[in-house]
C-alpha cells in the first residue's frame, strides 16, 4: 500500500504529535508499506528530501511563521503530486494545512484517515484568537471530510467537543510506543554519566518545556518533597531552551527553577538507549498536565514499560495510563500541594512492577498500531 503522511512537523522536531507520527510511518514502512511523509522544512538548514527509517521525507519550504503554525505557499503543487501517487492519505491534527490536503484527497478519490492528536489551546493574544478561530473552522471542515478518525484514547473522545461532531467515524487506537531493553550495565553507565549518586530519590519528567505541561507545578511541589526527601532530585528531559512558542513561558520559569538549584536538571534531548534508561533510574515520572492540549502523554507508557510508576494531572485522556495500569497516582491539574503529597507518597512505598510493564509492552507495541491503521485503509479502499 502506498500512504502519504501529512504533518506540519516532523523529526528532528520533538513533540509527541511528531513521535506518534515517527512510529507510525517507520513501523507501516517496515510491514512493506510503500511511506511518504509530507511536513515543513521548518528549520532551512534541513533537507528538502531524504529517507529515514525507510520513510520517504519531503519537506516544503516555509514563508513564515504565524505562532506555531508555518506558511508554505507552494504546499499543494506538492500535495497534489504527491496524493495522486498514494492510495491513502494521514492527516494528523492539529495542522492548519488539513483542510487544504482533504480537500485535495477528496478531489483525487482519495481515503483520508484523520489522527486527531490534541485540542488546540494557543496562549493569549489577538494573532492567537484569530488563528485559534481559523483552525476551529478548518478542522471541522477536515473531520467532515476524513473517513475515519482516530482518537488516542476513549476517554479524550469522549470529552473533546470536537469528537462529538464525528461518533460514527470516531475509532481509538493505543498509541505506538517503543520497548527498549536496558541492561544494568546500560543503568549504570547513565548513572554515571548524568552523576546520580547512590541514595538519591529521582524524579523525572520528560516533555518540551511548554505553558501545557505543567512543569511549575512540579517546581512549587519540590520544597515539600525536599523537606522529607532533602536528596530528592528531578531530572528533565526534553527540549527546553529556545522552545517555538514557549520563549516567554521558559523565562517566567527561569528564575524558579534556579531557586531549587542542583535538585532540578536539565538533560536535554537523550538519545533512545539514554531516554529508556533514565526511566528505570526514575523513582517515579510525573505529567502535570495543565489542559487538552495534552491527550495522552506516551511518556507515560514509556515509563510503565520500566516498572516506574508515574503521577500524572486528572485530565481526560492523560489519566488513562494510570487508570488502566493501575501504576501510579492521579492528580487535579494545577495542584501543587496535590502533586506534592503523591510524590511522597511513591518515594515512601515505591510501586515498580514488571508483570504491568509486559502487559503495557504488548497493548502499545507500534507494530498493533500499524495494523489498526492498515485495516482502517482497507476498509476504506473496499468498493461499497
Amino acid at each position: 500500500m502506498r500512504i502519504l503522511i501529512a504533518l506540519t512537523y516532523y523529526q528532528p522536531y520533538i513533540s509527541g504529535l511528531t513521535i506518534y507520527a515517527v512510529r507510525l510511518a517507520r513501523t507501516l514502512a517496515a510491514r512493506g508499506h510503500q511511506v511518504t511523509v509530507l511536513t515543513s522544512r521548518y528549520d532551512s538548514q534541513l533537507p528538502l528530501e531524504e529517507t529515514l527509517d525507510g520513510v520517504r521525507v519531503i519537506r516544503v519550504p516555509v514563508l513564515m511563521k504565524v505562532s506555531k503554525a508555518v506558511v508554505m505557499p507552494t504546499l499543494g503543487i506538492k500535495a497534489w503530486s504527491l496524493i495522486r501517487q498514494a492510495d491513502g492519505v494521514n492527516l494528523h491534527l492539529p495542522q492548519m494545512d488539513a483542510a487544504l490536503l482533504a480537500i485535495l484527497s477528496r478531489l483525487q478519490k482519495k481515503p483520508v484517515i484523520l489522527t486527531y492528536q490534541c485540542d488546540l489551546r494557543l496562549p493569549h493574544g489577538v494573532v492567537n484568537r484569530l488563528a485559534d478561530g481559523v483552525a476551529t473552522l478548518a478542522n471541522r471542515m477536515t473531520g467532515d471530510l476524513a473517513g475515519i478518525i482516530v482518537a488516542l484514547a476513549q476517554d479524550y473522545a469522549d470529552h473533546s467537543p470536537y469528537f462529538q461532531h464525528f461518533p460514527q467515524k470516531t475509532r481509538v487506537v493505543n498509541a505506538p510506543v517503543d520497548w527498549v531493553a536496558v541492561s544494568e550495565a546500560d543503568l549504570q553507565a547513565f548513572r554515571e554519566k548524568f552523576h546520580i549518586r547512590p541514595g538519591e530519590r529521582i524524579i523525572g519528567m520528560v516533555g518540551r518545556l511548554a505553558a501545557e505541561k505543567g512543569a511549575e507545578y512540579l517546581v512549587q511541589a519540590m520544597p515539600r518533597v525536599l523537606s522529607r526527601y532533602p536528596d530528592a532530585r528531578v531530572l528533565y528531559v526534553g527540549p527546553y531552551q529556545n522552545v517555538l512558542g514557549e520563549e516567554a513561558y521558559a523565562r517566567r520559569l527561569a528564575p524558579m527553577i534556579a531557586s531549587l538549584g542542583n535538585h532540578w536538571t536539565f538533560l536535554g534531548v537523550l538519545s533512545n538507549q539514554d531516554l529508556a534508561a533514565f526511566y528505570h533510574a526514575c523513582d517515579l515520572t510525573v505529567l502535570p498536565s495543565v489542559n487538552s492540549t495534552d491527550a495522552f502523554g506516551m511518556v507515560q507508557i514509556e515509563s510503565i514499560l520500566a516498572g516506574t510508576p508515574v503521577v500524572a494531572s486528572d485530565l481526560p485522556g492523560i489519566r488513562q495510563p494510570v487508570l488502566t495500569t493501575g501504576l501510579g497516582k492521579i492528580v487535579p491539574p494545577r495542584d501543587a500541594g496535590a502533586l506534592a503529597d503523591a510524590i511522597l507518597a511513591l518515594l515512601d512505598r515505591p510501586e515498580r512492577s514488571e508483570a504491568i510493564a509486559r502487559q503495557a509492552a504488548q497493548a502499545y507495541a507500534p507494530q498493533a498500531a500499524a495494523q489498526h491503521y492498515e485495516t482502517f485503509f482497507e476498509e476504506l479502499l473496499t468498493p461499497r
